[in-house]
């Protein structure tokens, strides 16, 4: 005989997603506190809750929110405002990290047309563990008893993208700017940059959680900053160290 799992009405809809996903359930029965009846969840019901919070979980990974098609030109503006502000701020950090390096982009012009590359493809990769990350804590499919082997696969898989990645870019760095120490270092960056988006894309959803703070919503504005002061500063320390 299949099991009943009657579900309480109060039961937020992740968790029912999530007990339809572990069960195997096509359907169950929602009882009120009295455990009397009061209606049916089916599949159907469960597929579309599913759509709903993977929907919210994308907006909210861009800093806005479904009901912003419906709200006015002020509330929509006000809403987004602060996490631009934040947004604001950490672009300054990545801007001193540059500046700190003036002497060098004087010298060396090739690495002011290369920095957009690095920081582009640190970004796109965070973007991506950012993604499964999210999706796994709303699904409570990350937790202690994965969370080293989980941070271990994504830092790995930076690691062998940005490899990858490294040897094109070197490649076509070095016949660019006719500079093969500038393959080396836009290489050198490539991974450095990549391992440090896997490691942070996982790392910063998991604190921000710990800190009740929903990751959908303040983890892509972190990341940006984590990736691009990463790269700036490996790639021109090492174009420093190396080229000067």
């Amino acid at each position: 005989l299949t099991e009943i799992h009657p579900i309480p009405a109060d039961t937020d809809q992740e968790e029912v997603a999530r007990l339809f996903r572990r069960e195997g359930l096509t359907s169950a029965p929602v009882v009120d506190e009295d455990n009397r009846l009061i209606g049916v969840i089916t599949l159907d019901d469960v597929v579309e809750v599913v759509a709903e919070e993977a929907q919210e979980d994308i907006l909210r990974l861009g800093g806005v929110d479904s009901s912003d098609l419906h709200r006015g030109i002020l509330s929509t503006s006000v809403s987004r405002f602060w996490w631009l502000g934040i947004n604001l701020g950490t672009a300054f950090v990545a801007s001193g990290v540059v500046g700190l390096f003036e002497h060098t982009l004087d010298q060396i012009v090739a690495l002011a047309v290369l920095m957009p590359i690095v920081a582009g493809m640190g970004g796109n990769a965070g973007t991506q563990t950012l993604t499964v990350a999210v999706r796994a804590l709303a699904m409570k499919e990350l937790s202690k008893t994965n969370m080293l082997r989980t941070v271990f696969k994504e830092t790995s898989v930076g690691f062998l993208n940005g490899f990858a990645f490294a040897l094109i870019t070197g490649v076509l760095s070095a016949l660019w700017f006719h500079s093969q120490m500038l393959g080396v270092v836009i290489g050198l960056a490539m991974v450095t940059n990549l391992v440090a988006a896997g490691l942070f894309g996982i790392l910063i959803p998991l604190i921000l959680e710990r800190f009740k703070i929903d990751p959908a919503l303040a983890s892509a504005v972190f990341l940006t900053t984590v990736t691009d002061v990463v790269g700036f500063f490996t790639f021109l320390g090492l174009a420093t160290w190396l080229m000067l």
